[in-house]
This record gives structure tokens, sequence and C-alpha cells, in this order.
């Protein structure tokens, strides 16, 4: 936090929110969610929506990158909102790209995105080492509390198969391991599945493309899990054709990606930390409906995230705070994190679906919605 920012917080608040971690007075502040709303609805205002030749015209593409057009509905304009960018210590460029806004369904990806086919080149550099240390402690804790989230689709997983795609080092599989899942995975990075396999008794996991791997490709899966990877596939509408094809009558997607409708995203823009490198694509409540829909889902249930802490119950903030926090994402869908259970069919949603808000994305369901 800087020094201005630090003075302009404690101009409007005194010092009450001060023992509130950062990220999280956002959430707490009395009339902030209405002013990060406001400021997000003059940003779209403000952005000028150009044709796409235009838009390429102004900017060059790596060779690892292509313009492309919105992936949900097929609009080629383009809304530019941001330029996310990282530095090197000496005060350079370590990484920057483009986020654009989709004009028509207001969906947001990188433009210029990644080729298909040059993905594995972000992933083949000892990606393991991210995905290990004190990370691995934080994202053990988000499966739990997720798991828990949609319960009881993990409470017991015998009789159960389980595909988690984009493993990682394996962690999960863990998890669905001790919970009796017959479970496997799949990952670009081959060190990652090697460190998994590593780790693993029951559960296997492998390098590749899903098509290639025959204990994959043959499908048949009760689960299929997407822990923070949703936001990396530069084809979602061919990546998830294939997982409902893989999932099993009575079969559940897992979604768990960075929220596209974030208080945070609003208020800090450009400098909103889920604007990672290799984050390709950025879904919300309102665009994830589409990509499912197009790809044969029956329906969709979403819970607010409030933040591993919070919900851990290891936040060191009042309980009224808490509560208010809550309130706010509830509220406003504007989590850090989206999680979402997809269903692959009725009979899904009949199984699982119980108790819950259910979006439901047939035809007949869809055109009976207003």
């Amino acid at each position: 936090m800087t020094t201005a920012k630090r003075a302009i917080s404690r101009a409007l608040y005194g010092s009450r929110y001060d023992r509130v971690p950062w990220p999280q007075r956002i959430f707490v502040r009395p009339g902030e969610r209405l002013a990060r709303e406001l400021q997000w609805q003059a940003r779209v205002r403000r952005a000028p929506v150009v044709p796409l030749a235009d838009y390429e015209a102004g900017i060059k593409a790596k060779s690892i990158e292509e313009f492309i057009s919105c992936h949900l509905c097929g609009e080629s304009r383009q809304q530019p909102l941001f330029e996310p960018t990282a530095l090197k210590d000496n005060g350079k460029k370590k990484w920057s790209y483009r986020v654009v806004r989709c004009p028509d369904c207001g969906f947001l990806y990188r433009n210029p995105n990644i080729k298909p086919e040059r993905l594995g080149e972000l992933y083949a550099n000892n990606y393991s080492t991210f995905l290990t240390g004190k990370y691995a402690a934080r994202r053990r804790r988000r499966y739990r509390l997720t798991m828990d989230a949609f319960d009881p689709v993990f409470a017991d997983g015998r009789d159960r198969r389980l595909l988690d795609f984009g493993c990682g080092a394996g962690y999960f599989l863990q998890e669905a391991e001790q919970r009796g899942f017959d479970a496997c995975g799949v990952d670009l990075s081959p060190d990652s599945v090697d460190q998994a396999n590593e780790r693993l008794e029951t559960a296997r996991a492998y390098h590749g493309d899903p098509e290639d791997i025959p204990e994959i490709a043959d499908g048949g899966f009760d689960v299929l899990t997407l822990w923070s990877v949703l936001a990396h596939l530069p084809r979602p509408l061919d990546d998830f054709r294939r997982f409902r094809e893989l999932l099993a009558p009575g079969g559940v997607l897992l979604i768990l990606t960075v929220n596209a409708k974030s208080l945070q995203l609003k208020a800090y823009g450009s400098n909103w930390i889920g604007f990672t490198k290799n984050h390709l694509m950025f879904y919300s409540s309102e665009t994830l409906p589409h990509l499912l829909r197009q790809t044969g889902f029956a329906g969709v249930s979403f819970e607010p995230s409030y933040g591993d802490s919070i919900e851990a119950g290891t936040a060191r903030i009042p309980e009224k705070l808490r509560s208010r926090l809550r309130r706010t994402v509830a509220s406003s869908d504007g989590g850090m994190m989206m999680r979402a259970l997809a269903f692959a069919d009725e009979k899904a949603i009949e199984r699982w679906g119980q108790g819950r808000d259910v979006v439901r994305l047939t035809s007949e369901s869809a055109l009976a919605q207003p």
C-alpha cells in the first residue's frame, strides 16, 4: 500500500480499518461497494469500442500470440480495458498483455491471446516450483473449503471415478484418494506430473492431451475438476465439449477460477491480482453459463467465495466485519474467486442439485427464463 493510498484511506475512514488486511478492506468499509460499482460502470462507458481490424493495427503480436474474437458469442469488436504488467527489479517489463471486454456479452479476455499449439511453452520450465511450498498448503486448504461448499458431492468417492484436469503436482489428487475416489489427473507440465506420481498411492497423473491417454479418453467420469484451470484455456468451447463427453450420466464438473465480477478487479483495474502471467480468459457468473450452454451442460450452480481465511476462521478481523464481508460478497457476487458446479444432465441435477439455486441451461429452460 503506497503512502498516498494510506493517506487517502485515513482521510476517508480514519484508523478503524487499519488492522483489516488490505485485500479485505474493500468488502467492509462503508460505501466502498457502491463506489467501486460506479467506478466500473464509468470505466466501461469511457472505453472505446473498435473493430477487430483497427485493434490489430495498433498492436504487435508476439510469435506465440494470435488475435481472436469473443469465444462465447463470436463478436469481433473489441473494448480495450486493461494492460496488466509485471516489472523486474530494474524497472523493465517482465511481462505485459492486454485485456479486452466483449461489448456484446461482456466477456473479458486477453487479446492477442496465446496460440493453442504454443500453450505448453508457458508451463515447460519448472512450473512445479510455483505449485509447491507455502503455495501448496494454501491450495490444500482451498480444495477442502470448496469441496465443503458443494457438499455432499465430494463427501464419499467410493465407486466413483474422478478426473482432475490440470492436476499440477498432484495435491488435489491426494485429497481425492483420501475420500475414496478412483482418481487420475492430466497436466501439461512434465515435471509437475513426475512430482505428482511420486506422492500418489492409488491415483495416477499423466502428461499430455487427454485424447492421447486411453485411461482418460474412454471417459466415464463421475466428477471432473478444474482447479484454477479455466483461465488458462485458449479454446474453451473445444475443451468443454470434450469435458462433457468425458462425464458419465449424472456427472458433474467443478470449477474454481478467478472472478471477473470481483470488486477487487473493479477497484484495482490492471493491478488486479487475478491478472497473472499465464491467465488468458476471465469468467463470471454471467458469462460462464454461455460457455456451458453451448457445450451441452444442463445446469450450473454457484457458491460465493468469501476468502479462504474468512471461511477457515483464521481471519484476524472482528466478527462484525466478517459478517459484513460475507454480506457484501454474497450481494455483489464480488468475491475474488468464482466457484461453480456444472451438471452434465438432468440426472446430475436431480442427484446433486437438491437445495441449490440451479441455473438451467437446456434450450427449453433457457427459453423459459426472463
